[in-house]
Order: structure tokens, then C-alpha cells, then sequence
């Protein structure tokens, strides 16, 4: 990421005196559609982010340029001044929600750039807001734990930007950690930290951007979170988390084929996030590739949020030799995660990009990664 564009327009544009920040993006190894059933995740802070340079201006107005978009956004502090532009809502929801916890912030000018690829799933958005959480934070001195910036990012998605997330990215994007995952219980909110450092047992984590997004008829979302609902309350459980293979089997003949299916998948996949943890702490990467292929194939066949093409490249991996391939995120396109061997990877990456454009017209998107550090002043 290029800081000194950062600097040099902040300079430009206001001067000196500007103190720089950033925040990741995230990918998620497994554990996919289990937030909303109590369930764990398993996301890592990587390597590309947002930066932005900031300084006070002892005004009441916050004046923001978006490098990458070549705009720029000015607003006051009060719930009447939200900006018309929809990228400053972001910067803007964050001021509120400081202000709605207690704490007193003034006005700030500045400038941020980005290089999380967008529409690959990696939350460029929970980026924007970490930064800017993290920031106004550092620069006030308030004192707010990490946990809570992230709620603020939630927030800030929720009351500004019209989107009713959970919170993994924002947690993910603030609570990052080089050569780690975090184990993130959705339920009760506890996390521990996993290593994680493909390189150091000679792998590579790359993301496959099929550039291909399907236009959701009805509402996919909400009809997988109520059936998982529907056989939670079969089960006289608040969640599926906890539930077993058994007891589903047990009450297969009271709920629908698709609600079980459902339910199957999301069953599995909160062992397979735990299996994947002891795995790593044996550095087992062959079994945490096993299971990536496993939540792929749930995903695709039990959970119905896969799409052509990301089946596609799920086979094309396999067929490479790559220990690990799934759809990222929640599906109907986007992004698949593959932990591939050293030795394999350029072979890889080669074969992937011929044969997809090939059957579909247009090369994927090629996007290396590695687990890094979380929100923090540069």
C-alpha cells in the first residue's frame, strides 16, 4: 500500500502535521454461515488494508478526501450532517457511534487509500471503519477497548450504511495478529488466537476471484438463517450450535429435507472449524486443506450458496493437487481460499487462470495473502 500518496495529497491538501494509520482486510478460513447460529469463525487480519493520514483541525468539521476515488466529503458531528457521499458514511457513522458511547471528539482532516480488492470478500468496509475507530481513539486518548471499536465499526454498518452484519470483520480487522487466526465464539463472544504461518511448513494462501457475482432472487440469506431457526427450535435450542449429528437424525421426519440439509451443513461445519484448530496446533496443514474441501462441497450441496464457476475452480485446485480450496464468504460468487503447496503453486495459478477463462470468458483474479497485524498507528 502506497503511504506516500497518502502523505504527499494530506500535504497538498491540508499540510502538515498528519499522523498515519491502517487497518486490514480479513479472510476467513473456515467457518462460513455459523455466525448467526452461535456458532465459531475463524478469520485472519492480511495483508492489505486501508491507510489513512489524520490530523485535528480543532474545528467542529471533519474533512475527508478518498484517494482511490479522487473525492472529497465535508460534514459536522450531528445526526442531521450525515454526507450525501455513500463511501463518507462509513467515516461519518463512526464519529456518531464514538459520540453515542459518551466520548467527545471534535473535528479532523483527512486522507486514505485502499488496496483490498473489492467485491472479494475481504471487507474493505470493516477496514474503513477500524481505521478511523481506531484512530479517533488514539488521537483523543479515550481509552476504548479493542472489542468495542469493533462493535462501533457494527454499528457504524447497521445505523449508517444500511447493512446488518455480524461482527467477524470488524473484530478481525482490529484484533489482527501476524502468523495468527482467531478462534471468534459468536455466542459468547470469547476469542483465542491460533499460529497460523503457511510459509513456515511451505504452503501459500492465495484467494481465486472468480469476478463473478450472481444476482440474488428473493432473499437466500434469510431463508437459510430460518431454516436453521426452524430446526433450532425443533431441537428446543435457541441456536444449531451444540446440536449433534444424532439428535438431527432424530427429528429428520418432523422438518423439511431442506431444512435438514440445511441444518447438516451447518452442524458439520462447526466441527470441522474445531478440527481445523487442533490441526493446526499439530501444524496438520494437509487436514485443515481436507476440511476446507469438505465446508466447500457443504456449502455447495447441503447449504446451496455455491455457483458454477466457484464449483469450477474448487475442482480445477483439486485436481492440481492443492491440499485445501472452499468458497469464501457467503456465496452465489466472489472468492475462493486455497492453501497450496509451495512447489504447486505457480503451476497452480497458471493451470486455474487458463481453464476458467477458458469455460467463462474472462481470467480470475489472482490475490496472494498473508496474515498480518491488525489496526494500529503506523
Amino acid at each position: 500500500m502506497n503511504t506516500n500518496l497518502v502523505e504527499q495529497k494530506f500535504q497538498e491538501l491540508y499540510g502538515e502535521g498528519a499522523i498515519l494509520f491502517t487497518s486490514p482486510g480479513r479472510i476467513n478460513l473456515i467457518g462460513e454461515h455459523t455466525d448467526y447460529n452461535g456458532g465459531f469463525v475463524f478469520p485472519g487480519a492480511v495483508d492489505k488494508g486501508i491507510v489513512a493520514a489524520i490530523r485535528l483541525n480543532g474545528s467542529d468539521r471533519v474533512k475527508v478526501h478518498a484517494l482511490d476515488l479522487g473525492e472529497n466529503s465535508e460534514f459536522g458531528l450531528r445526526e442531521e450532517d450525515k454526507p450525501a457521499e455513500q463511501w463518507a458514511c462509513y467515516v461519518f457513522g463512526v464519529c456518531r457511534e464514538i459520540q453515542k458511547r459518551g466520548y467527545t471528539i471534535g473535528g479532523f482532516d483527512a486522507v486514505f487509500s485502499g488496496d483490498v480488492p473489492l467485491g472479494a470478500g475481504m471487507s474493505s468496509s470493516a477496514a474503513l471503519e477500524s481505521t478511523f475507530a481506531f484512530a479517533l481513539n488514539d488521537l483523543y486518548n479515550l481509552g476504548i477497548e479493542k472489542f468495542e471499536l469493533a462493535r462501533i465499526g457494527q454499528s457504524t454498518e447497521h445505523n449508517y450504511c444500511g447493512v446488518n452484519c455480524g461482527i467477524m470483520d470488524q473484530f478481525a480487522s482490529v484484533h489482527g495478529k501476524a502468523g495468527h487466526l482467531m478462534r471468534l465464539d459468536c455466542r459468547s463472544m470469547e476469542f483465542e488466537y491460533f499460529p497460523f504461518d503457511p510459509t513456515a511448513h511451505g504452503y501459500r494462501l492465495v484467494l481465486v476471484n472468480s469476478c463473478v457475482k450472481h444476482e440474488l432472487v428473493g432473499s437466500p440469506y434469510n431463508d437459510r438463517r430460518a431454516s436453521c431457526e426452524r430446526v433450532a427450535a425443533v431441537l428446543g435450542q435457541e441456536f444449531l450450535r451444540g446440536a449433534t449429528m444424532e439428535q438431527l437424525e432424530a427429528v429428520k421426519g418432523e422438518i423439511s429435507e431442506e431444512d435438514y440439509l440445511r441444518a447438516r451443513y451447518v452442524i458439520g461445519e462447526e466441527q470441522r472449524v474445531l478440527d481445523v484448530c487442533a490441526a493446526l496446533e499439530q501444524g496438520d496443514l494437509e487436514t485443515v486443506g481436507a476440511r476446507m474441501y469438505e465446508t466447500h462441497w457443504g456449502m455447495s450441496r447441503d447449504y446451496e450458496v455455491s455457483c458454477e464457476e466457484l464449483d469450477f475452480l474448487a475442482e480445477v485446485a483439486k485436481e492440481c493437487g492443492v491440499s485445501g480450496s472452499r468458497i469464501m464468504g457467503g456465496g452465489f460468487g466472489g472468492c475462493t481460499i486455497n492453501l497450496v503447496k509451495e512447489e504447486l503453486y505457480e503451476g497452480f495459478i497458471a493451470t486455474a487462470t487458463e481453464k476458467f477463462a477458458a469455460r467463462y470468458g474472462h481470467e480470475p483474479k489472482i490475490i496472494p495473502v498473508v496474515i498480518s497485524d491488525g489496526a494500529r498507528r503506523l
